[in-house]
């Protein structure tokens, strides 16, 4: 009698072992054919919107009215046509493959957001050549390299949390890349994505690009002290540096103890002359003031030289324009 009854119980375990082992299985199995993501509560990534006022061709690429400053005349044309003169105006076209689509991804969503944000100054356009606008534009030098540029990132924009950034853009850091409230007096909170970078820049570089002198008189000081409001200054005593942000760059000068924005004060200058705010010295003399500095233009954002020294290095486009901003994605919208 015990001996059955032992049995009877040996059989009865090994049932409730078995059922546990195949629960267990298919438990396994169940988790197996489930999405990756499944129940984890992350959100999908969202791309961002078309301007709603562009309508789309047969291909799903926004139409544009772009006003030709040399023609004088608006002409439609889809984006990714018009964004091959901006590619061949902003970038040598004969500059790394991988340079100039990093170019291509941050023109295209320069143009979005501009739509979605602005209205041209042109009657009737969307956007125009005109550079104090917009971006440069040179459909003389449009090549293979740079349909090729364009064609191989169709579509693709950047995008932060769903959402187009400025995608700004200079030719040299100088060494480090700035913020956009230091770099370019931005008067809006600090955006998430921008950054304090090294500048990564190819060797190749001209040399009044990486370090330069301007020469100004006391009388273009004085006029362009005057076009960002300064009025009470007679005459030109001392110019100094004074507040610098993270990356050296000068956010305000001092004028005769004034304190001017730095970024205002280069523009009315002429930022072609007085390349950036990254400036390393300067030199009131009789009659005239001498800056010394490094590097070309505001410096936020991508560098040029930057984007053609990373692209030299084997870096694709999607790593050199994530490198240059925070925590945003490359995202194909058509």
């Amino acid at each position: 009698m015990k001996r059955t009854w032992k049995k009877a119980m040996c059989i009865a375990l090994a049932a409730m072992i078995a059922l546990l082992l195949c629960g267990c299985r298919g438990t396994g199995e169940s988790e197996e054919k489930k999405p990756k993501d499944a129940g984890s509560g992350k959100e999908e990534k969202k791309k961002p919107p078309l301007p709603e006022k562009l309508t789309l061709n047969g291909d799903g690429v926004p139409v544009l009215k772009v006003y030709q400053v040399d023609e004088e005349e608006t002409k439609e044309m889809d984006l990714e046509t018009y964004l091959l003169g901006v590619v061949a105006g902003e970038m040598k076209n004969d500059w790394p493959l991988e340079a100039l689509k990093a170019q291509a991804i941050l023109a295209r969503t320069f143009v979005l957001k501009f739509c979605t944000e602005k209205e041209s100054k042109y009657q009737g356009a969307d956007i125009s050549t005109d550079i104090e606008e917009a971006q440069a534009y040179d459909a003389t030098g449009v090549n293979e390299h740079v349909e090729q540029a364009v064609g191989e990132t169709k579509g693709l924009v950047l995008s932060y949390h769903g959402e187009l950034p400025y995608a700004w853009f200079h030719a040299h850091s100088g060494g480090a890349t700035e913020r956009a409230v230091e770099g370019l007096n931005y008067e809006k909170d600090e955006p998430g994505y921008t950054k304090v970078a090294q500048g990564r820049e190819s060797a190749q570089a001209p040399e009044d690009a990486r370090e330069w002198k301007a020469e100004f008189t006391e009388q273009d000081m004085l006029a362009a002290l005057k076009k960002i409001g300064v009025r009470d200054i007679q005459q030109i005593s001392s110019v100094e540096i004074g507040r610098k942000g993270e990356s050296g760059r000068a956010v305000t000068l001092r004028v005769n103890g004034e304190s001017v924005s730095a970024p205002e004060l280069r523009l009315a200058l002429d930022s072609t002359k007085l390349r950036s705010t990254l400036i390393t010295d300067i030199d009131v003399q009789e009659g005239k003031v001498i800056f010394s500095g490094k590097g070309y233009g505001h410096g936020v954002g991508m560098p040029q030289w930057g984007a053609y020294g990373m692209a030299e290095a084997g870096k694709t486009a999607e790593e050199i324009v994530r490198y240059y901003f925070n925590d945003v994605t490359v995202e194909k919208l058509w």
